[in-house]
């Protein structure tokens, strides 16, 4: 039997709960202070990902307390350490590790409550309200303040801005000839945008925390990963309507996230990288059933590049050195790639060099651009950067390749120019000293370059892409990516697809 002892009144196991409710209050006001705005109030994901148990299963508790302290790379998780105690960062790591008292559920019965119809599906005119040419748009979107601006290519004039939802994710997909664009948010709003009307048209809740979707290359479907709940949701690309929710379990019987899904039109299927499963699973979209194919693998893959025929998938653990080329046909590894530090491969581009396929790809932890014979798969030069880089662009036009020193310390304003003909690096510029620059793109024609300064108070910059020289600046708010309506519903070999 316990004995109470007491002080100044107050018994040890009242005093013990006083101190455990002491500290549950302290964790709770530095969740509430340093993660909420981009975690959410309730860990369920927003700008950032979810914090729970369930999405943290990979994540061991040593590497929390250091991505806490640290910050993270490929990300806009800051540090810490300079804010937050030892023992308070311990007590936040414990605190995103705790489960929920009840995790919400997000079925067909909650996706089919947020749908909403805005414009009846067909009313509205075929032809663009703008003179502009609309196969040489730019869809810019502003995480600054959660917008988004149509942008005319050619006179590099905004036509519209409109409000989005909050912190969307994942880069917004085309309709195959343009006319529509869709985007994700990381709390699992799907919206779709009619361009020449400028109108949101429909909108629909596909999860509670989102990776990405994709656009099926007949036009038809809209596929949607997500963290939370562990699915894939196949939604009517006409009205947003669902389709099908595809719970993902892997083999071993283990549920997983959806690390991101691609289209593969020249195979007419989708492809999804699963998190914490070693499978990668394709999907065909041009019947009624969507069934999974799946194709075992060696590591976990939640990176992925393929060759403009879609043979060939590039895949890449992000806690790993090494590459792993995997034939989608025969659904077998063919080869291993020497990717010296953490390749952000979703940023990779392609371009003939001395008569050969090549790939390219940045790499987050190594100040290296890493050139890649595709015939081969061989390594034919690693070329030295400022800093670790997260986005690359280039245009069949053009001869050089664009890409940023994004996930340095000391180089987030700096812009690599590689010369593709050479693989040498032939100029560095600093396009606003000290502001972060990142993302390129090239217009339709690739005479020029955008280029986003990462800020709040930022800018889109327009570049020649032959002098290297600015010859226009626009004001924006934390401009994250521009996407050319051309280049990406051709899926240029310079840009991601």
């Amino acid at each position: 039997m316990m004995k109470k002892f007491l002080y100044g009144g107050i018994s040890a196991v009242g005093l013990l709960l006083a101190f455990e409710a002491a500290a549950d209050q302290s964790v709770e006001k530095n969740y509430a202070d340093f993660c909420a705005a981009c975690h959410g109030a309730e860990r369920l994901g927003g700008a950032g990902t979810a914090l729970l148990p369930e999405n943290l299963a990979r994540l061991r508790r040593p590497d929390a307390f250091k991505t806490i302290a640290e910050g993270r790379n490929a990300s806009q998780m800051p540090s810490f350490a300079d804010k937050l105690a030892k023992e308070e960062i311990q007590a936040l790591v414990d605190f995103i590790y705790k489960p929920l008292p009840e995790v919400p559920a997000w079925g067909a019965n909650e996706i089919n409550a947020s749908h909403q119809q805005h414009v009846p599906s067909g009313s509205l005119p075929d032809k663009p309200v703008f003179s502009a040419d609309p196969l040489n748009l730019f869809v810019v979107v502003e995480l600054g303040d959660h917008h988004a601006t149509i942008l005319d290519g050619d006179k590099f004039e905004p036509i519209y801005r409109f409000k989005t939802r909050f912190a969307l994710h994942g880069g917004p997909k085309f309709s195959p000839g343009g006319r529509f664009v869709y985007f994700a948010s990381r709390d699992g709003w799907i919206s779709k945008f009619d361009i020449y009307n400028l109108k949101v048209v429909a909108e629909i809740r596909a999860g509670i925390n989102t990776r990405n979707l994709a656009v099926s290359g007949d036009g038809k479907t809209v596929l949607v990963g997500n963290y939370l709940p562990h699915s894939l949701v196949l939604l009517s690309a006409e009205d947003l309507s669902l389709i099908k929710m595809i719970p993902v379990v892997g083999q071993d019987g283990k549920s997983s996230r959806v690390s991101a899904v691609y289209q593969a039109e020249p195979r007419g299927s989708f492809v999804a990288a699963l998190k914490d499963a070693k499978e990668v699973w394709e999907i065909p979209y041009g019947g009624e059933d969507f069934n999974v194919r799946r194709i075992a693998t060696d590591d976990y893959l939640d990176d992925f590049f393929f060759d403009q025929a879609y043979r060939h998938m590039i895949g890449a653990a992000r806690d790993g050195k090494k590459g792993l080329v995997i034939d989608l046909n025969s659904g077998r590894k063919v080869a291993v790639l020497d990717l010296p530090g953490m390749p952000h491969l979703g940023s990779g581009i392609t371009w003939e060099y001395q008569g050969k396929p090549v790939m390219a790809t940045p790499n987050l932890k190594e100040p290296v651009v890493s050139v890649i014979d595709m015939t081969t798969w061989n390594t034919i030069k690693q070329i030295k950067t400022l800093g670790g880089g997260f986005f690359m662009r280039s245009h069949e036009n053009s001869p050089y390749a664009w890409t940023d020193g994004f996930n340095s310390t000391d180089n987030r304003d700096v812009m690599h120019i590689i010369d593709k003909r050479t693989l040498e690096l032939v100029k560095v510029l600093r396009p606003i000293p000290g502001k972060t620059a990142a993302h390129v793109e090239f217009t339709r024609d690739g005479k020029y370059v955008l280029i986003s300064i990462w800020e709040d108070d930022g800018a889109l910059l327009i570049y020649d892409a032959t002098t290297l020289e600015e010859v226009k600046r626009l004001p924006m708010k934390k401009p994250s990516g521009k996407y050319n309506v051309y280049n990406k519903i051709m899926r240029s070999a310079g840009t991601s697809h």
